[in-house]
């Protein structure tokens, strides 16, 4: 009895000394960028910088509006990718009448590396994107929406639960928990759950200093004020459909609306510029009430 229980402390020990090196390795973002422009696309504007936590620069595409004291979107994209991946939405965006920033998150893209990826960073990182918005001299202040791809979206979800200040806000495959997705891949990895996979979640939460159950989308959804959309593609299998189905359950009033995009995954951005209309009539209408 004692040499078996001495053996399952000496197997947690272990685990609690490699579980840092171990999920760094685990989350690892890769670099990814593309090569268009949005000059590329007959847009207007340019690369910009700008400031986020821990004395870091994010880089963004900034695309400002065909007109003065217009709406605005910040912009920021899933895990591992870049702004680049959203671009290919840019121009209609840009024709409805929206300036748009497109940023690339720490460790994405060409922003500053910092010590590691989460989601409440990318939170961060958007909540900067805003700010910086609401300077500018062409943008109005309370008229700015927030999009997110993923994780982004998700991030998207965060900043709108704390902030009054946020038009709105359109979400594209965002999952419903994060301890429910960072599940799904352990479980791929046939992992036991206990206690190894309770423990790396134990160890993420306390690396990044968030519950889980405090940033969950299918939690956030509730304390958001402003409209918000919900895109999701029906044949999604890294995030399912359900997550989307769950966090509209969860809506705090009949603001939050839904999109299915039918045969698109969890990358749908080709799709979604043959559904665009649904999403300017979107934006086109929450800015009239606002």
């Amino acid at each position: 009895m004692i040499p078996a229980l001495l053996t399952v402390v000496a197997v947690i020990a272990l685990l609690l000394l490699l579980m840092p090196l171990a999920v760094r390795l685990a989350y690892r973002v890769p670099r990814v960028t593309g090569d268009v422009q949005p000059g590329d696309m007959g847009l207007p504007g340019g690369p910009v910088q700008l400031e986020t936590e821990n004395g870091k620069r994010l880089f963004g595409w900034y695309i400002p509006a065909p007109g003065e004291q217009a709406p605005a979107i910040a912009i920021i994209h899933g895990w591992g990718s870049s702004s680049d991946q959203l671009l290919p939405l840019a121009p209609s965006l840009h024709e409805a009448g929206h300036a748009l920033l497109l940023l690339d998150a720490r460790n994405h893209g060409r922003s500053d590396s910092d010590t590691f990826s989460s989601m409440p960073r990318f939170a961060e990182d958007l909540e900067h994107g805003v700010d910086w918005l609401q300077r500018q001299p062409g943008v109005d202040p309370r008229r700015v929406f927030v999009l997110g791809h993923s994780v982004g979206a998700a991030a998207a979800l965060l900043v709108a639960s704390r902030r009054h200040d946020i038009a709105g806000v359109i979400s594209i495959a965002a999952f419903a928990h994060p301890a429910e997705v960072m599940g799904r891949q352990l479980a791929a990895l046939h992992l036991p759950r206990i206690p190894i996979g309770w423990l790396v979640l134990k160890y993420i939460e306390h690396a990044i200093g968030h519950r889980f159950d405090d940033i969950a989308p299918v939690n956030t959804i509730k304390k958001i004020q402003a409209p918000v959309l919900l895109v999701h593609g029906e044949a999604d299998r890294l995030v399912p459909l359900r997550d989307a189905e769950r966090i509209y359950a969860n809506r705090r009033d009949d603001r939050v609306e839904w999109l299915r995009l039918p045969g698109a995954g969890h990358n749908p951005t080709r799709v979604i510029t043959h559904h665009m209309p649904r999403l300017l009539d979107f934006l086109a209408r929450t800015d009239r009430q606002g």
